[in-house]
């Protein structure tokens, strides 16, 4: 399940409403007013710019206008068969970004990729959940409220809600973050499995963390069209967003305006053959891009090969091997191309943001 599924947070649009004095009648009985209309004409324009603040991807000089994407794969690490999809994703299709669940026991073969791809746009995908029957991920003693019985992570993140202090998760994030750098490397951003860190109880540890370590996370602080629409996000949530948006961006962080992780959820029935799939996939990848406001947006899927292991943990094998086929499909770099859309990174994005 995508982290947005879970998520709860969005920000503010403002909308554009006539005053009460600009109506029908007043503007018949002024038409021939040539001063009027200037004054309306002028009114219009700055009422309707204010309607449309400046998005995060212009302020990190990206042109007026323009849809910037992040094409982002959730997962790697969680299996091998993961792995090979991330970086099907990466090599041979037009994902920009990935990040890596460090509590999964494939972490260290998707590491050795890494070092063999220094430049790959990979952080940390911050797990704090463990919903998979088949396939749980086993946990320690210093942050007892993460854990179940068993010594697993939760399954759900109600669970980690009602059972994890604050304090627990920000020690966790933090013990992940020291995992992924001991292996050599630094993460380019951080974000949330299941969305379990957009929830208001941990939302400002998640951003505390990033500001002190000075590492971009996902957290959608702009517009957040598609997202708000996708989730009914309620008024105060995206009254938060905001406020979490404007810390990061004075704290020198590169903000996201919106994002979606709906790929996922896209299924055929059982038996369809790859040619299908990806011609499936690659018109809901267009669809979501048609949707998409301008900005800077984040567009996450979960890529896998299938195989009868992957399908004893996760019944979403079909569908994630549909995001590989679709995300590789020369037709969607196609379109992308010819619509003149900007695919970037959160290494570019970091770039950007030390220079202003």
């Amino acid at each position: 399940m995508s982290s947005t599924n879970r998520a709860s947070y969005g920000l503010w649009q403002n909308s554009y409403v006539l005053p009460p004095f600009l109506n029908l009648k007043l503007l018949y009985q002024n038409s021939m007013r040539p001063s009027y209309l200037t004054c309306l004409f002028i009114f219009l324009i700055t009422h309707v710019t204010h309607a449309q603040p400046e998005t995060y991807a212009e302020k990190l000089g990206f042109p007026k206008g323009k849809k910037v994407i992040i094409f982002h794969v959730d997962d790697a690490g969680m299996s091998y068969e993961s792995n090979v999809g991330t970086m099907n994703a990466l090599d041979k299709g037009i994902a920009s970004s990935a990040s890596v669940m460090m509590p999964c026991s494939w972490v260290p073969h998707f590491f050795e990729y890494l070092k063999q791809h220094p430049n790959t746009d990979a952080g940390i995908h911050l797990t704090l959940t463990s919903e998979w029957k088949n396939y749980r991920l086993l946990g320690r003693d210093k942050a007892p409220g993460l854990y179940d019985e068993q010594g697993n992570l939760w399954p759900t993140v109600a669970q980690v809600v009602a059972h994890a202090s604050p304090d627990e998760v920000e020690a966790a994030v933090r013990a992940q973050l020291a995992l992924y750098r001991s292996f050599g490397l630094q993460p380019t951003h951080m974000d949330s499995h299941m969305g379990t860190l957009f929830e208001p109880k941990f939302v400002t540890r998640y951003a505390k963390v990033s500001m002190e370590e000075k590492i971009p996370i996902l957290f959608p602080g702009g517009h957040a069209s598609l997202i708000i629409k996708a989730n009914n996000v309620p008024a105060p949530m995206q009254q938060l967003a905001k406020q979490v948006g404007k810390q990061l961006w004075d704290a020198g962080l590169p903000v996201l305006d919106d994002l979606d992780g709906s790929i996922t959820s896209h299924n055929l029935p059982a038996g369809a053959t790859d040619k299908d799939l990806q011609a499936f996939k690659t018109q809901q990848f267009i669809e979501l891009l048609k949707k998409t406001q301008p900005g800077l947006t984040y567009i996450l899927m979960h890529c896998t090969i299938q195989t009868p292991t992957f399908d004893q943990i996760s019944n979403s094998g079909q569908s994630r091997k549909g995001d590989m086929l679709g995300i590789t499909d020369p037709t969607l770099k196609a379109y992308i191309e010819k619509e003149g859309i900007i695919v970037t990174t959160w290494r570019e994005l970091m770039e950007r943001r030390k220079k202003l």
